[in-house]
């Protein structure tokens, strides 16, 4: 049973044939997005080689829009997969103030709090998600 194959793994913003992209409304990480393939591959290489760049020029197009949405200090990009072996990418802004920094976010916090990012940040990171990625596509 695989969790990204019967779940959405979080707010979804825009999807096509390929791939999701979801918002993980978590609050010490805001513009904390994912990429999910749409079926269940475990890895990269499995994929064609086309699929592979569709799917790194949507990874890249959330990275862009992350950046100018939000401004943030640095952009992790990871596909880890360890715990749910579903082809997924990681894409999340990182700033000075944020729980972990400059540590990655799954280790051990070094603030109590995150630093709050300014209202309406969401809204401005789904309106520029949906300008770079275009029109969603379910073909």
């Amino acid at each position: 049973m695989c969790e990204l194959c019967e779940e959405t793994g979080g707010d979804l913003v825009w999807q096509n044939g390929l791939c999701r992209v979801v918002l993980v409304m978590d609050e010490d990480y805001p513009g904390f997005c994912r990429v999910i393939l749409q079926r269940h591959v475990a890895e990269m290489s499995d994929l064609p080689e086309e699929e592979r760049i569709a799917l790194m020029r949507v990874v890249f197009s959330v990275e862009q829009a992350a950046r100018s949405a939000l401004h943030p200090d640095k952009i992790n990009l990871a596909s880890l997969g360890n715990m749910t072996p579903h082809l997924h990418w990681h894409v999340i802004p990182r700033f000075s103030g944020d729980r972990h920094f400059p540590n990655p976010v799954w280790g051990k916090p070094l603030r109590e709090e995150s630093a709050p990012l300014l209202p309406g940040w969401k809204a401005l990171l789904e309106s520029q998600l949906r300008e770079v990625l275009g029109p969603q596509d379910m073909s």
